[in-house]
């Protein structure tokens, strides 16, 4: 029997552990894309001893260098000859500007245009059950796309930090609804998943109001387990066969209204995104 090939990006983070355990105990063999290979090989191992498979690897690559993901992607592509899984899980949110080697802000270049190029390339070992995964975020609903600062400074104006994020979460979707309308006759599954409000380093920010922030949604406030949940399911779940194209929270499908599945940049934002990724492509 053909071994079965799961890709998790920030396979180390706290989601991305509940995810590998999840995959890793329904036989896949794993690919964790780390960005450190010592914290990667450290939480490989306990996850080896969790799930009793052996069948997990780190690669370590940078999200943020357009290089490092096509370096990555180019290794895939020359070991497996399909993939039964690709979950793009890794997301950043930073408190000030920064800018990547590509001229990229760096959330953008995480959040977004890492996993972009990274599907893309890996589009032709993808087959006919392939589910692909993509973790977005309730806040997708107040993203803008100002063109050409989300490329550049991640908005116009002074850099703060959720817009930002909100905007990368906005693309991310409006790219998996893009790749679901693409693939759909040939029977790959394109499906994003929000985790609600995780207890993980991410939301941890160290700014002055983080504390109060703290307070006011502890209660609200999911663990990692809880967190993965909604994505494990569309991976691995037999209900989940065949869905594509939707969002989902709280392991439920929950309908996207036309301001999104029809949105009127998503035509523009594939196409600056092609021209940023093209070299590499």
């Amino acid at each position: 029997m053909e071994q079965k090939i799961a890709v998790i990006t920030g396979a180390d983070g706290g989601m991305g552990r509940e995810i590998t355990a999840a995959v890793a105990e329904a036989g896949y063999q794993v690919v964790m894309v780390c960005y450190t290979k010592e914290k990667g090989e450290k939480v490989k191992n306990e996850l080896i001893q969790r799930t009793g498979n052996q069948n997990i690897e780190v690669i370590q690559t940078d999200l943020s260098s357009l290089s490092s993901v096509a370096t990555l992607a180019n290794q895939l592509l020359e070991r497996f000859e399909h993939i039964s899984l690709l979950m793009n899980n890794a997301g950043t949110l930073q408190t000030g500007l920064h800018i990547t080697e590509d001229g990229l802000e760096q959330t953008v270049a995480v959040n977004y245009v890492a996993p972009y190029l990274l599907t893309r390339k890996l589009l032709p070992i993808m087959k006919r059950g392939t589910r692909v995964v993509s973790m977005v975020s309730c806040t997708y609903a107040v993203g803008k796309l100002d063109f050409p600062y989300f490329f550049g400074k991640g908005r116009k104006g002074m850099f703060v930090r959720i817009p930002v994020y909100s905007n990368t979460k906005l693309a991310l979707l409006l790219f998996t609804l893009k790749m679901a309308e693409l693939t759909r006759e040939q029977g790959i599954s394109f499906n994003t998943a929000d985790p609600g409000v995780v207890s993980t380093p991410i939301i941890t920010m160290h700014a002055w109001f983080d504390p109060l922030t703290d307070i006011f949604f502890r209660p609200f406030i999911r663990t990692p387990k809880q967190g993965a949940a909604t994505a494990i399911g569309l991976l691995l779940d037999e209900a989940s066969a065949g869905k594509t194209g939707t969002f989902n929270l709280s392991c439920h499908t929950k309908e996207l209204s036309e301001k999104y599945t029809k949105h009127p940049q998503m035509e523009e934002l594939w196409k600056e995104t092609e021209r940023i990724v093209s070299p590499w492509l």
